[in-house]
């Protein structure tokens, strides 16, 4: 970060006064600026806002400025442009995913509200809008001198109640009848083949088959061309899986990311995760276009929205809505730590029914973020499915938590599994006791098994563990 928006973020405290203080007195300007005509005003304002905002803040003028709401950190340096809170990828030293010399932007925009002071709206409390790509360059103060100018975003939707929730995807999701009956829910990962036939979906789902409650399919995981989401869900609801279906900000605009999940509904896909993704710079296409036209937050209100209110984010109505059981991610293991637990409640406040959380090697860390969900009552809003899993050996897992950004793997874990002489017996054996954990912990509505190509292993587990009966597999 340059050195003025870093000293922006330590004073943010005296800085946000001053904002206040302008913008009360801003309003007694608006007769002065109709009496000129709006048009000419703000031409005279942007030159200016843009050179004091650049300096200070970094700003990049989206027109719709939110630095109030971020700790005086300006959101839209985010390398994925994220107006709600931190990505699941932020590196252990706080530092960002995408850009590895550089702080996390909301890393800052937690230390800048810290700063401001009690009292102050937290930071990702209300979620922000997603960017009107029409007010990109124009001035943000134009409207705090005279409110009806310009076009503002549309407000976020307002979260549904729990009798609208049940009364429409939780009779098609068996997620949701797991979590409304108390009982422990059971997911599984698996990515899209790079093949045109669905004959290799179908031979990795058929572990699984009796298993598990539903299986997520991954959307371009790591920035990686396979298979679609919305196309391998699908065919995994038409041979009577139940289906997770991944869908990342990353590769599409709001428009291609409404059509595809009304599309994924209609061919029986019920349970969405929505993802931010990983940036293109960490898959096998980094000369690729990252689009990012909204995060996960405002994805899931516009999903919501979809579903809940049968519109469209634009606000035209569906002809029938999709019945969705929306889904989100948490991170409870990467910076910044105290924040994690907000950045939660958001999205759930924004329509997510159920979490799936990044991969748990770190037990009391979780526990840790389970107290403060039960503070809040989160676990009573959604099911908090806590991530799991294995790799082949201790060097694969020392891989991939050193180059996966937002995976934590305690060393006393790696070198256990490397001191055995069945190094995969070992990390199932690790992976058991995890799940056996986990289960003793309140809040924890379930667990999500990952590991890569290894389905034969995760089934087992899935059997040794006690999460179903042996038998559950040869039922199906």
């Amino acid at each position: 970060m340059k050195s003025l928006p870093a000293w922006s973020v330590r004073h943010a405290r005296p800085l946000f006064r001053l904002y206040a203080a302008c913008a009360r007195l801003a309003p007694r300007l608006g007769p002065v600026a109709r009496l000129l005509g709006m048009s000419r005003t703000e031409r005279w304002l942007i030159p200016v806002e843009r050179s004091l905002k650049r300096t200070f803040f970094d700003c990049r003028m989206c027109g719709d400025c939110a630095l109030s709401a971020t700790g005086l950190a300006c959101p839209m340096t985010c390398a994925k442009q994220m107006r709600n809170g931190p990505c699941g990828g932020v590196r252990a030293d706080g530092h960002c995913e995408v850009r590895p010399d550089q702080p996390c932007t909301w890393v800052r925009a937690t230390e800048g509200d810290a700063r401001i002071g009690p009292g102050h709206l937290p930071t990702w409390r209300q979620p922000l809008s997603p960017i009107d790509a029409r007010r990109a360059g124009r001035s943000s103060w134009i409207r705090l001198i005279a409110p009806q100018a310009g076009s503002a975003a549309p407000p976020s939707p307002a979260a549904p109640s729990a009798t609208a929730r049940d009364a429409t995807a939780a009779e098609d999701s068996l997620i949701a009848r797991r979590f409304h009956a108390g009982e422990f829910i059971v997911t599984v990962e698996i990515a899209p083949p790079d093949s045109a036939d669905p004959a290799a979906l179908l031979q990795r789902a058929a572990p699984f088959a009796g298993l598990v409650d539903a299986i997520n399919i991954t959307d371009g995981a790591g920035a990686n061309c396979h298979m679609s989401s919305v196309a391998a869900a699908s065919v995994l609801a038409a041979a009577g899986f139940s289906p997770v279906c991944q869908v990342a900000c990353r590769d599409r605009n709001r428009i291609a990311l409404q059509g595809d999940v009304l599309g994924a509904a209609a061919l029986g896909v019920r349970n969405v995760l929505c993802l931010t993704g990983d940036d293109v710079s960490q898959g096998d296409h980094p000369e690729a276009k990252p689009v990012f036209d909204l995060d996960s937050v405002t994805l899931l209100g516009i999903l919501n929205g979809m579903t809940e209110r049968g519109e469209y984010a634009s606000g035209r109505r569906l002809e029938l809505a999709p019945r969705l059981f929306l889904g989100a991610t948490a991170n409870p293991f990467v910076p910044p730590d105290v924040e994690r637990v907000a950045n939660l409640e958001r999205k759930i406040d924004s329509g997510a029914h159920f979490i799936q959380t990044q991969f748990c090697f770190d037990v009391e860390r979780l526990d840790a973020f389970m107290e403060a969900v039960r503070a809040r009552g989160l676990h009573r809003r959604a099911a908090i499915i806590v991530g799991v899993g294995t790799l082949s050996s201790a060097r694969a897992l020392r891989w991939m938590a050193e180059h996966v950004p937002g995976v934590h793997v305690p060393r006393h874990i790696t070198d256990r599994i490397a001191a055995a002489a069945d190094q995969a017996a070992e990390g199932r054996k690790v992976c058991i006791e995890i799940i056996q954990a986990l289960r003793r912990i309140d809040g924890v509505a379930g667990v999500h098994l990952m590991g890569h190509r290894n389905e034969a292993a995760l089934a087992k587990i899935i059997v040794e563990s006690g999460l179903r009966p042996p038998d559950a597999a040869r039922a199906a």
